[in-house]
This record gives structure tokens, C-alpha cells and sequence, in this order.
């Protein structure tokens, strides 16, 4: 019986300091709410509105026509148009465009022969979901606007319009190809935000960050020493995960190894930047977890990870802008799948140098050898 009571009191204990800790309170309530909220609304499977660029050579009646089936199905829209073929290499590579369609200038001269009429599909297929969606549903325009001419008892030879598919980058289809330099990128984040902000606040409880105050270091000499060490490992993990996705699941790197490690430390010092903005914030482990998590799912959820962002309501795409995966995640696959250069890559760059310039000083600012 004693027993009995004794558990009872150290639930009630835990129970009142609970309580007590308002913030560990507040983020055991808010955070699941608005995280079904958030999510709820962002993943979608379906993918619309795909980016699409055309290079139309024809400029007649018939390709407008088909123009007209592809952007009406909700999945095409056509943002640019261009002259060349390699404008639309470039669109398709940098990522502006994730579908390029082009008619060749004979196109409505083969049609009124009766003729089948090629038109070319290129779809960006280092995303694999996106890639399905469109390939399929270009298809399906093709064998719907063909059986509408054969209706017209036309006579043609073949199939009045032969979509030629032609996926890029990653033409197998191959899983692993698309996930492994993502999953590299999770690693990272897991590692950065969440080792970083509990190692800060591990630390406080501890006490040991007393013996700092009487060092004569300045706080961004401190907090280039916490950073470091993390840097350090977080190259580690991303040497170790590319042994082993060349190795294990023969994923082919494209582009200039140098280049990702260059660039990959704009990407680490940004995750640093949150995971010490964390430790600012949090006062204890706990709590440093629960925020490390919420900036964990966000991350794998809203980046472009596992659900296409061209899928997601315009609200929660823009939100994902706030969140440095996104743009790395363009970083690691543009180089390991596209072989694409830092030309390409410049706006991915700029972004996560400015999150890493604004939360390193912020948490610089607030990061000093007082013991709160």
C-alpha cells in the first residue's frame, strides 16, 4: 500500500511541475495542433499545376489546340515559352520547368496528310512523383485528342498525335536515385538542429557552461566554437551516406563532388543557426526536443523530401521557403542528378546564406556568458 502511495506521489509530482513548466505545457498542446493543421493541407499525392515550359515550332492551329488539352487538364501550366532547344534544357535543368513540350515545324502540315504527328514530352525525372503524374497524363491527352480525330473519320496512318516521352535524369524510374541524396539532406537537419540545440541546454542544466564566464572570449568566439565541432561531424555524415549510396544503391553522381561539399556548408551552417536559435529559447532538454521537432517535420513535410511541392496549396508552398531543406534539397539533387554547376544553383545558395547570416547573428546576439 505504501508502495502505492509513493507512485502516486511522484505522479503528482511530475504532474504539478508539468503544470509549473507553462512552456513545456503550452508545446505539449500547440504543436500537435498546429502540425495536423499545417499538414493536413499540405500533402497532397496528386500533383497539378506542374511547371511547364514550350518550345512550339509549328505555331499553328493544331499545336495551340494541343496546347489547350494540356493546360486545361489542371496538371500543365505553361510558363514560358521559348525559341530554342536549349532554353528549354536550361529551364528543365535549373528547375524553373518541370516539363518541356515541343512541336516540330511539320506538325500541322502531317496532320492535314493524315499522318502521325510527333510531339515531344521532356519531363524532369529526378522528382519520381511529379514524373509519373505527368508522364501518364501526357499520354492520356495524346490518346484522347487522337481518338477525337478518328471520329472525324479521318484517315491516318498511326495515331494522328504520338506523344514521345522523354524522361531526364533519372529515366529507370529508380527510387533510390531521388531518395538517397534526400535522405542525406534529413541526416543533416537531424543531426545539426537536434544535436546542437540539446547539447546547448544539456549543458546549462548541467552547469558546465559556468566556466565560460570567466573565459575572456566574446560570444561570436564561442559560438564558433560550438559550431565547429558540428560542422565537423555533420561532413562525416554526408561522406559516410554518399559511400554508401554510390556503393549500396549504385545512385550515380552526376556533378562535381567538390562543388556539393562547397556548397553543403552553407546548408549546415543554416541547420547550426536553428538548432542554436533552439537552444536559446528552450531551458530544458525537453523542451529543446519538442521545438527540434518541430522544425524536423516541417522539414521532411513541406521541403519536397516525400510530397511534391508544385501539389501543395500556395499558402504552405510559400511557407516551405522558410524552411533551408527546401533549397538544399535542389542543391544535392541538381549536383548528384543533373550534374548541374553553381550557375544554376545561385538563388539556392543566396537563400541559405542569408539564413545563415540572420540566425547566426541573432543567436550570436543572444547567446552570451551569463547563465540564464
Amino acid at each position: 500500500m505504501k508502495r502505492v502511495h509513493r507512485i502516486y506521489a511522484v505522479l503528482f509530482k511530475e504532474f504539478l511541475q508539468i503544470k509549473r513548466d507553462r512552456m513545456t505545457l503550452a508545446l505539449t498542446f500547440m504543436l500537435p495542433l498546429v502540425q495536423l493543421l499545417l499538414f493536413g493541407y499540405a500533402i497532397q499525392t496528386e500533383v497539378k499545376h506542374i511547371p511547364t515550359v514550350v518550345f512550339d515550332q509549328s505555331l499553328s492551329v493544331d499545336s495551340r489546340e494541343i496546347l489547350e488539352a494540356f493546360s486545361a487538364s489542371g496538371y500543365f501550366d505553361v510558363m514560358y515559352t521559348v525559341d530554342g532547344y536549349a532554353q528549354v534544357n536550361e529551364m528543365i535543368d535549373s528547375g524553373q520547368a518541370k516539363v518541356g513540350i515541343v512541336f516540330p515545324p511539320d506538325f500541322a502540315r502531317k496532320i492535314r496528310r493524315g499522318e502521325s504527328a510527333p510531339v515531344q514530352v521532356l519531363v524532369d525525372a529526378s522528382d519520381s512523383m511529379v514524373s509519373n503524374q505527368a508522364i501518364a497524363v501526357a499520354n492520356s491527352i495524346g490518346l484522347l485528342k487522337s481518338q477525337e480525330l478518328l471520329t472525324k473519320k479521318l484517315s491516318f496512318s498511326g495515331p494522328p498525335y504520338d506523344i514521345r516521352v522523354r524522361p531526364w535524369y533519372n529515366p529507370d524510374g529508380i527510387t533510390a536515385y531521388y531518395m538517397v541524396p534526400a535522405i542525406l539532406g534529413i541526416l543533416v537537419t537531424l543531426s545539426m538542429v537536434m544535436l546542437t540545440s540539446m547539447g546547448i541546454v544539456r549543458e546549462r542544466e548541467r552547469g558546465t557552461l559556468e566556466q565560460l564566464m570567466v573565459t575572456p572570449l566574446k560570444p561570436y568566439e564561442l559560438m564558433l566554437g560550438k559550431i565547429l565541432p558540428y560542422t565537423v561531424l555533420g561532413y562525416i555524415q554526408i561522406t559516410i551516406a554518399l559511400i554508401i549510396g554510390v556503393i549500396v544503391f549504385h545512385v550515380p553522381i552526376k556533378g562535381s563532388i567538390l562543388q556539393l561539399y562547397i556548397l553543403t556548408l552553407f546548408f549546415i551552417t543554416a541547420s547550426l543557426g536553428l538548432g542554436i536559435m533552439i537552444s536559446n529559447i528552450a531551458k530544458t532538454q525537453m523542451q529543446a526536443m519538442q521545438l527540434a521537432f518541430f522544425v524536423l517535420l516541417p522539414s521532411i513535410l513541406l521541403s519536397g523530401f516525400m510530397f511534391p511541392r508544385d501539389a501543395m496549396p500556395k499558402l504552405i508552398y510559400y511557407l516551405g521557403y522558410l524552411i533551408p531543406l527546401t533549397y538544399y534539397l535542389d542543391i544535392i539533387r541538381g549536383i548528384v542528378l543533373k550534374g548541374i554547376g553553381f550557375s544554376y544553383l545561385v538563388g539556392q545558395v543566396v537563400s541559405l546564406l542569408v539564413f545563415s547570416v540572420i540566425l547566426l547573428i541573432i543567436s550570436t546576439l543572444k547567446f552570451s556568458k551569463k547563465i540564464v
